[in-house]
């Protein structure tokens, strides 16, 4: 049987869950994530837990915060004046927007985690950010480079 190695594309059935259990996506109920083996589509440390695997293979991988989204930075944080918030935006906690980066070259989503009456704040980590993840996965299929 063929191994994973670099290059390759693999389709997985994954299940990710955070360290108290609680689930945060899976493939079950939808087609496997498929994606090329040490390209950057997924997160380095699952990326690298595919090599050497078989199809049929199933393991449990667990990822530390850096090998996945990454740990939380602080400047991704910002306090946006609240009459700068157009009235058409019911702000609430957990509400995620968009907002331009300073350059205006990129579109970003940031989430709304702090609401007071003169300001919003909104942060732009990743909301897995800072976690340490599991993964339980299973290699569906290995198309060879």
């Amino acid at each position: 049987m063929s191994e994973v190695k670099a290059g390759d594309t693999v389709a997985i059935h994954y299940t990710g869950t955070l360290t108290d259990g609680t689930t945060f996506d899976s493939s079950d109920g939808r087609d496997p994530l498929e994606f090329e083996v040490g390209s950057g589509q997924i997160i380095p440390g699952l990326d690298k837990a595919m090599s050497g695997m078989v199809i049929g293979d199933k393991k449990v991988v667990e990822i530390p915060c850096d090998e996945a989204y990454g740990a939380v930075n602080p400047e991704n944080r910002q306090s946006v004046p609240r009459e700068q918030i157009p009235d058409d935006i019911p702000l609430e906690m957990g509400l995620t927007l968009q907002m331009q980066s300073p350059d205006g070259e990129q579109v970003m989503p940031v989430t709304v985690v702090e609401i007071n009456e003169t300001e919003v704040v909104m942060d732009a980590n990743h909301m897995l950010a800072g976690k340490d993840l599991t993964f339980e996965i299973e290699v569906i299929s290995i198309k060879a480079a």
